[in-house]
């Protein structure tokens, strides 16, 4: 799925050792299905599979025994969810559920701390007493948390890297070979991603829904899925249910492919104040050829309104906010299984109908966020002396050159509607920055006590020195400006010479965690929060402009960098 190729990862503290790990390194007992196929599921049913969803999770992440992979845990999930599924009433179940914990041996005394008190996020365990009624099965559950297996133990979860601490995901069963899981692994599926979330995932607190009862809610149509594609797009609609712009669907997700089609359109669009324009065609031998031209706004595909496409599609569409969905929604809008699209036009001329030839993929050369600059120096200075710096093509070796050459320029133009091509955020802030400042401070996981983030102290960034840029800097974002490009964006914004430019970013900050799931797909989420340092976060706000501007139709007709030109306009007051 083309869009997969947003999914970034990289690391806020630069070249990190990580954690190698394998999605199908953990072979022991490996199992290839799960043997439990049902379609229909009622009520009793559905709160039954949730509490075992909820109560599974817990001891995959506490449970001293289980925690540490002396089981194979998707294995003995089978084992009980039929009986547990079945039970016809709630003090059943929970009986059920009791003996299946007390067969895994007595709970060693084990000391551990309790919750930071002034903790950002701290454990959710409000369903063992609000969901469960039996209360020895809730004093069974809290025996468990206070003896809770120590982080070096762990056989599921660990830092990814030491010093950033997002989570990294190990030891979970992909089941490549069965891209139609049968109900039972369906289900592994939900659990493991709902458990993720909820023990791991740093914004939890600003998902829209409740997330204890999205298990509830998806459960049934986990169950109900009748074919891959119905499997595929009920998790890209649990996935878009974070919020989350690092989240979205990946690896083998073969039939919502097909149904998207394998032609492409020969133009790039981009909704501008809601409106689809095309603002480039991607190949230019191709533009005398084609029946639209840049500056054009899309109103309708092979008769339906962009309006209710969007609306169609926004369930399916994971992205931090409404900027970044619609950005992604362009990448995918025109995208079929027929060589062209009957599309309506707008421009200076009014409304027209045409037909648009669309192309093989590989016939075009196509790209999402932004075409990549032919320059071969990511630096230049621009007319009244002013300097212009592209991130998307800088490198580190021309930090030094970069501080020699635009040093006594009367301001300097960062352009980030693009993704950094290296990591030069401290580098470069140490001479854009004039003062050493703070500019963000994080909150990681506490792997000793799942659920639980705490922030860590400000980082900070800039140089005293009076070799230090004192001039004007300028920033040019939108809706391309994500992860690393945010994180470059808010180091920059410490010096109080700083102006931003532009529009709302993707909102989607901090390192990429990978999540693998049964039938041979992915997904990740943003592993560690990031806020400024008076606690302000970025996640699904972004980094929002001192000066508010986007590409007026009249710009992108007549091949205008207005957002360019607004920085220039005032560096030059």
């Amino acid at each position: 799925m083309i869009i997969a190729l947003l999914n970034s990862s990289f690391c806020l503290a630069g070249n990190q050792k990580t954690i190698k790990f394998s999605a199908k390194s953990y072979q022991k007992d490996s199992i290839t299905g799960s043997g439990i196929t049902f379609t229909k599921i009622n009520d009793q049913e559905v709160k039954n599979l949730a509490l075992l969803g909820e109560v599974w999770g817990f001891l995959k992440y506490h449970h001293p025994e289980i925690a540490s992979g002396n089981y194979n845990w998707d294995n003995e999930l089978f084992k009980i969810l039929e009986e547990t599924k079945s039970a016809s009433t709630n003090k059943e179940r929970d009986q059920i559920l009791l003996d299946w914990i007390n067969s895994f041996g007595e709970i060693k005394k084990n000391k551990t701390n309790d919750t930071e008190y002034d903790a950002y996020l701290k454990p959710d365990h409000e369903w063992i007493t609000t969901e469960i009624s039996s209360a020895e099965l809730q004093n069974k559950l809290l025996e468990i948390y206070e003896n809770r297996i120590s982080s070096s133990k762990m056989h599921y979860v660990d830092y990814a890297s030491k010093n950033v601490k997002n989570p990294a995901f190990l030891n979970e069963e992909a089941y490549e070979n069965i891209p139609y899981p049968e109900t039972g692994i369906r289900l592994v599926g939900l659990f493991r991603y709902w458990n993720i979330i909820h023990y791991f995932y740093p914004y939890k607190d600003i998902i829209d829904k409740n997330w204890n009862s999205i298990l509830s809610e998806y459960i049934p149509e986990f169950v109900e899925t009748k074919n891959e594609l119905e499997y595929e797009k009920v998790f890209l609609k649990l996935i878009a249910e974070v919020k989350d712009t690092h989240a979205n669907l990946a690896g083998e997700t073969n039939e919502i492919s097909k149904e998207l089609g394998t032609y492409f359109p020969p133009v790039h669009l981009r909704f501008i104040n809601d409106q689809l324009v095309i603002d480039d065609i991607y190949e230019s031998e191709k533009i005398d050829q084609l029946p639209v031209k840049v500056g054009d706004v899309i109103t309708k595909i092979n008769g339906k309104k962009i309006s209710e496409i969007v609306e169609e599609k926004i369930p399916y569409s994971p992205a931090s906010n409404q900027a970044t969905r619609l950005r992604n929604i362009s990448y995918l809008i025109l995208r079929n299984t027929e060589s062209s699209s009957n599309i309506q036009i707008k421009n200076e001329n009014g409304l027209k109908e045409v037909e648009l030839p669309l192309f093989k993929y590989d016939d075009l050369d196509f790209y999402l966020l932004f075409r990549q600059s032919s320059e071969t120096k990511s630096y230049k200075i621009l007319e009244d002396n002013i300097g212009y710096i592209d991130l998307g093509i800088i490198k580190q070796k021309e930090i030094s050159d970069i501080k020699k050459e635009l040093i006594d320029t009367k301001g300097i133009v960062v352009d980030i509607r693009n993704y950094p091509n290296d990591f030069v955020v401290y580098s470069l802030g140490r001479f854009l920055v004039p003062k050493r400042n703070s500019f963000v401070k994080f909150t990681t996981m506490n792997l000793n006590n799942p659920g639980e983030f705490n922030f860590d102290r400000s980082k900070k960034l800039g140089s005293n020195k009076k070799s230090a840029y004192q001039g004007k800097v300028v920033l040019l974002v939108d809706e391309r400006t994500q992860s690393q490009a945010e994180f470059t964006a808010m180091g920059f914004q410490a010096s109080p010479n700083t102006t931003v430019i532009g529009s709302t970013t993707a909102g989607a900050d901090g390192n990429y965690s990978r999540i693998i799931l049964p039938g041979g797909l992915a997904t990740g989420i943003s592993g560690i929060g990031v806020f400024y340092p008076d606690g302000s976060p970025t996640q699904r706000i972004g980094i929002l402009p001192d000066i508010e501007i986007t590409p007026s139709l009249e710009g992108i007709r007549n091949g205008k960098d207005e957002l360019l030109e607004k920085a220039i306009e005032v560096i030059n007051k």
